[in-house]
């Protein structure tokens, strides 16, 4: 009988870990997390299509050394909202939460209308209403631009 080798990812002491993420999207994560501004003492770690009782298949990502923001947790509610964030501390999970959005979201996605105040170089955050939640629709508050694709819009 063959013996089966199988590659772990190892545990991180203090970190973030963003779980039940739809297979896929682990990269979407990696950028609304921004990652590349991190520091070489920070281990990220990315698994990609792993079998998932609950969800068929899913993305995982692991940042050691960085707890979510809230405008990146409602970033990552927008394109995962099936996404569980797990905050570590000395190995251990100290909270663990389903990522919700809330019903405004400041700073996280640029309006697509060029026209838009918030395009037009002045000192104001966009910010969008959510007006559906199944499939998610916002619509900008400024110029009632309403979006339904969110990837190509999120902020840094």
């Amino acid at each position: 009988m063959p013996v089966s080798k199988e590659l772990r990812i190892t545990p991180i002491r203090n970190g973030t870990v963003v779980d039940h993420i739809p297979s896929g999207l682990a990269l979407e994560v990696l950028r609304i997390l921004n990652v590349e501004a991190l520091g070489r003492e920070s281990t990220i770690s990315v698994a990609l299509h792993v079998r998932s009782q609950r969800m068929g298949w899913k993305d995982i990502v692991k940042v050691e050394n960085m707890e979510l923001s809230a405008p990146k947790a409602n970033a990552i509610a927008l394109i995962a909202p099936t996404a569980t964030i797990s905050i570590i501390r000395e190995t251990k999970v100290r909270e663990k939460h389903a990522v919700s959005l809330p019903e405004r979201l400041v700073g996280i996605l640029r309006c697509p209308n060029p026209n838009c105040i918030t395009n037009q170089g002045e000192p104001v955050d966009s910010e969008f209403e959510v007006t559906r939640r199944r499939p998610l629709a916002v619509r900008c508050v400024y110029c009632e631009r309403s979006v339904e694709d969110f990837v190509p819009l999120l902020t840094r």
